[in-house]
């Protein structure tokens, strides 16, 4: 691994650092950069998340997704874990904490816009992030693919009705300019980029090994882009976000103490399932990351939409936003140290071959 990548979260904690004190120096920037949105996408934001994603989207190779079937276990993780488990042990763990351990110290009758915070990040999954994850942690980048858009499609028909019953409020208004434009600039728009960066890179290639090493050549040379996209991410996401950290330092700790045991717990379930039921790294890492990350922009939509701009609901999405870096960085750091855990390839597989 190049020095800069071994070093990445010496990198991240500078760029934090950065963020926080350019909030300070040079807030009319700041805003003026923050207000660059539409629909809570900000879309500087968005063209920083194109440089994170589109490597791994020119290595997408749509001729292999059609065998993703072949391989369903990471499938099945992902949606058992995002769909069945995570709404549920997120809302439990906002009552435990925002209604039993900390309420000593939160304002009387804000508990309920705690939980309300920490159940819509719970209801969505990752859309964009985890392609930077996957590539991290040298996922599969078909495999990822297939597994963010089957998460896209369920979460258009699944998310309001779980926030509907987790929160106990019937009016749930789903932003759909949010979600729709979201995947359209994280997923689509890369999507599309890659595929003809990817067409115009095999184009002369007599054959897939020599396509392939076009490719991997060419995706090594961009990837610097994607590292220095994440960083400058960070630096924007503390920024816009630096009065609140440092004027409620109390209140940033104690929501983020329930979102990190989420996260963990989160990635730990899933991971876990993945190596008990072997599943290659290249699919268990990624399969793991997304129901650990999330759909922020959508939570921030949402909450802003029920409670309103300064609500502690809101408050508690963005720090959501904040915890996730450092957390998805740790687990990359974990994923890449424990592959050996994992078979190269499913056992289905590996097996057919050797009869053929």
């Amino acid at each position: 691994m190049p020095a800069f990548e071994r070093y990445l979260s010496l990198w991240v904690a500078l760029a934090i650092l950065a963020g926080l004190g350019l909030g300070q120096v040079a807030p009319g920037i700041v805003n003026f950069l923050a207000s660059l949105e539409y629909g809570s996408v900000n879309f500087v934001v968005a063209v920083l998340i194109w440089f994170m994603v589109y490597p791994m989207m020119v290595a997408v190779d749509f001729t292999s997704l059609a065998r993703i079937h072949e391989r369903p276990k990471g499938l099945v993780i992902t949606l058992t874990v995002n769909w069945l488990i995570k709404p549920f042990t997120m809302a439990a763990l906002g009552v435990l904490f925002f209604e039993v351990i900390f309420a000593p110290f939160i304002t009387p009758g804000t508990a309920g816009q705690y939980i309300a915070g920490m159940i819509l990040l719970g209801a969505a999954p990752c859309t964009a992030m985890v392609f930077v994850w996957s590539q991290l942690t040298k996922g599969d980048p078909n495999y990822t693919l297939a597994q963010v858009s089957l998460n896209d499609a369920i979460m258009v028909f699944a998310f309001a009705p779980i926030v509907a019953f987790l929160l106990g409020v019937t009016d749930i208004s789903v932003p759909w300019t949010t979600l729709v434009l979201s995947v359209g600039l994280y997923v689509v728009i890369p999507l599309i980029a890659g595929i003809l960066t990817r067409v115009a890179l095999t184009r002369r290639a007599a054959t897939r090994p020599e396509a392939e090493a076009a490719v991997e050549a060419f995706t090594g040379r961009v990837k610097p882009l994607s590292v220095l996209g994440l960083l400058a991410t960070v630096v924007l996401l503390f920024g816009f976000q630096g009065e609140v950290i440092l004027t409620r330092p109390l209140v940033i700790v104690m929501i983020a103490v329930p979102l990190l045991i989420q996260s963990y717990g989160i990635f730990a379930l899933a991971y876990w399932a993945a190596k008990a039921w072997r599943v290659p790294h290249k699919v268990a890492a990624p399969c793991a990351m997304i129901g650990t990350s999330n759909f922020f922009e959508l939570a921030v939509a949402v909450a802003i939409g029920l409670f309103g701009l300064n609500s502690i609901a809101a408050l508690v999405t963005v720090v959501g936003v904040l915890v996730e870096v450092p957390v998805m960085l740790s687990l990359v750091w974990f994923a890449n140290r424990t592959a050996h855990w994992f078979p190269a390839e499913e056992t289905a597989i590996r097996t057919r071959s050797r009869t053929t």
